[in-house]
């Protein structure tokens, strides 16, 4: 039996309900123009229903990346390295978005699940903004990992 761990990023309400609008828009318009602006309004809507995540696989001993397309995943699994510890860590991340003569970023606070691994190499697993589903997240991995969990979402840094 497969033994997985996965975590998806969840998409919005609003980029969905967009995503929807765009790919019918786009299928009307091939439907009705055969035009190949069309294909675009597809491919745009499609990217905004497509969301990533991760995946462990505790038996056979891989992990993945993945984009997910209704339910489709597509990544390449590799070897699991040998974590040492995972981290809680709070940032702030920024999103950049860019019309022809204006351009304006938003930030905003998110936390990452961060397995380390080889001292100081790193892989974020999961970005959410609630810190109870962090270290639930987290926990899971100190189970089914057998590591310790660093809780860096304060200015003082412990081990829980």
């Amino acid at each position: 039996m497969e033994n997985i761990i996965s975590y998806q990023k969840e998409i919005s309400f609003v980029k969905r309900f967009f995503g929807f609008v765009f790919a019918g828009l786009g299928l009307l318009m091939l439907i009705i123009t055969g035009s190949l602006m069309a294909l675009i309004f597809i491919v745009i809507g499609l990217g905004l229903n497509t969301a990533e995540g991760s995946d462990i696989n505790l038996s056979s001993k891989e992990f993945r990346t993945f984009h997910t397309l209704f339910g489709v995943k597509v990544g390449k699994w590799l070897p699991i390295p040998n974590f040492e510890y995972v981290s809680v860590f709070r940032t702030k991340e920024s999103q950049t978005v860019r019309v022809v003569t204006a351009e304006t970023t938003q930030k905003y606070e998110i936390i990452q699940v961060n397995l380390f691994y080889n001292r100081n190499k790193h892989m974020t697993f999961y970005k959410t903004v609630n810190k109870e589903d962090a270290f639930e997240v987290a926990n899971h991995f100190k189970l089914a990992l057998n590591i310790d969990i660093l809780d860096a979402t304060e200015t003082e840094k412990k081990w829980l």
